[in-house]
């Protein structure tokens, strides 16, 4: 292309681009979003752009760049497949036409402030750093299966429009990035979609809107990050999916608002994350799915889980904040597979691995509960006499107190109707108290049980005493085993 050829705008930009010299046009009231407006005086041709970055001039010891600022770009900027030596920064542009760079490489890559139709980029190599910080962008940034050595910044940009179609809005599937992904403020009108991408650092979407009411606002599955995936006040309308996906780190959530009424608002089903907080969120408003996960800590309260989860397979290591475990219980109830026998003992053991015993008598007991729902009439009087009585074995105390008040009652029967003697004059003295006693504890023999035999109602009440006896005495045993296992 030649010099004489260029506007006064582009001759100005041509002339600094050896040496890599800004060249800004930006005005104190500018708009990119109305930067259709702007005139000539500052107004470049693609294609002029086009041509510089492919092949234009260099000054020997310089290093030659793009470094434009506030300028109306016309036409297409078709970098499709092209190789670009320089780094570029077209900053609070406004771009006519969304730009192509599609399977490009490009150094370093910087777009910041700018307005655009939108931004076709997937399969593109950028050597450093991508930034879009406080990009206006109305249509689709497609930057799947982009390879970015550095961070991809996203912060504060405005996706989509507000009232728009909500199909995926931001593409960034499969892509690799070496750094992190920051997009702390972003506003999503559309889906966000992440499946299948790897992040070696972080990710950050603190303060995030990602709008897709009735769809998927975030689409993550299989999405690998090398440490932690920050939401803390991420307001999410629409499904948040991170099916499979993998952080070694924290998903901070603290304070977030997920919300996908009738549907499912987070699904993290078949993950792998080190911890999951939830802490200060808002009621989370649709099905919780995190069937068949593994996480090494869950920090949320009670009042954050949904009417209705999924928790069948999930498995902890612990959780906060310490509560009791009456507190917890009501969770599994709400399982929409019903009785889950897995929730139950995932509950259980984690109370057990902090020591609280009571705790996870509580949520054994409150299992064979739950359990006696699914089963037949008389599998379910048996269910209740054995809770009655002992607890399901978890309450020893219930049952000493039961061996006691059989021991009064066959201390007062057979003190006032003393059995008669199998051997007449040969018999020790009776003793009721001891009598009962030696009837209930199946393993000691005082020897009063074989010296004397009631009769009638009497016999048929030392056969209960005996079978009593045998139940009780071994629940009151497991409950010492227990109790001396954990010192």
């Amino acid at each position: 292309m030649r010099i004489g050829d260029l506007t006064p705008a582009e001759r100005r930009m041509w002339q600094a681009f050896p040496r890599g010299e800004a060249v800004d046009f930006r005005r104190p009231d500018d708009d990119p979003d109305r930067g259709g407006d702007w005139g000539p005086e500052r107004t470049v041709r693609a294609e002029v752009i086009r041509a510089l970055l492919l092949g234009g001039p260099s000054d020997d010891g310089e290093i030659a760049a793009l470094r434009l600022a506030g300028a109306r770009i016309s036409g297409a900027l078709d970098l499709q497949y092209g190789t670009v030596e320089c780094a570029v920064r077209l900053w609070g542009c406004h771009f006519e036409q969304g730009p192509v760079l599609y399977g490009a490489r490009v150094r370093q890559l910087n777009l910041s402030e700018s307005f655009l139709p939108s931004l076709i980029a997937g399969t593109m190599h950028v050597s450093g750093v991508l930034r879009l910080t406080d990009c206006r962008v109305r249509g689709e940034v497609r930057l799947a299966g982009a390879k970015v050595s550095g961070a991809v910044f996203l912060d504060r940009a405005h996706l989509g429009e507000e009232n728009g179609e909500h199909h995926p809005i931001l593409r960034l599937n499969h892509a690799t990035i070496g750094d992190d992904l920051w997009a702390p403020g972003l506003v999503a009108h559309g889906q966000v979609l992440l499946s299948g991408a790897a992040v070696t650092g972080a990710v950050n979407l603190d303060g995030a809107h990602l709008n897709a009411p009735g769809g998927t606002a975030l689409h993550a599955e299989s999405f690998t990050v090398g440490s932690n995936v920050s939401g803390r006040e991420l307001h999410a309308i629409g499904r948040v999916n991170l099916r499979g996906s993998r952080f070694p780190g924290q998903l901070d959530l603290t304070g977030a608002h997920l919300s996908s009424p009738g549907g499912v608002a987070l699904r993290a089903s078949s993950c792998t994350i080190g911890e999951v907080w939830l802490r200060d969120a808002a009621p989370i408003d649709g099905v919780v799915n995190l069937r068949r996960s593994r996480f090494d800590l869950i920090h949320i309260t009670p009042e954050v889980w949904p009417d209705r989860v999924r928790l069948d397979g999930l498995t902890y290591g612990s959780l906060a904040p310490a509560l009791p475990a009456d507190r917890r219980l009501a969770l599994l109830d709400r399982d929409e597979d019903g009785y889950v026998p897995h929730a139950y003992e995932q509950l259980a053991a984690a109370y057990r691995r902090i020591g609280d015993d009571a705790g996870a008598r509580a949520v054994q007991l409150a299992r064979q509960r739950r359990h006696r729902m699914t089963l037949s009439w008389y599998a379910k009087v048996w269910g209740h006499v054995q809770d009655v009585t002992v607890g399901y074995g978890f309450r020893p105390a219930r049952a000493m107190a039961w061996l006691l008040a059989l021991l009064l009652l066959g201390t007062v029967v057979y003190g006032l109707h003393h059995p008669p003697p199998v051997e007449p004059g040969k018999a020790p003295d009776f003793h009721a108290a001891v009598y009962t006693l030696d009837l209930l504890l199946p393993i000691i023999d005082f020897g009063q049980d074989k010296a004397f035999t009631p009769h009638g109602a009497y016999q048929w009440l030392s056969y209960l005493l005996i079978a009593a006896g045998w139940l009780l005495a071994t629940t009151v045993v497991a409950g010492v085993t227990r109790a001396v296992s954990r010192q």
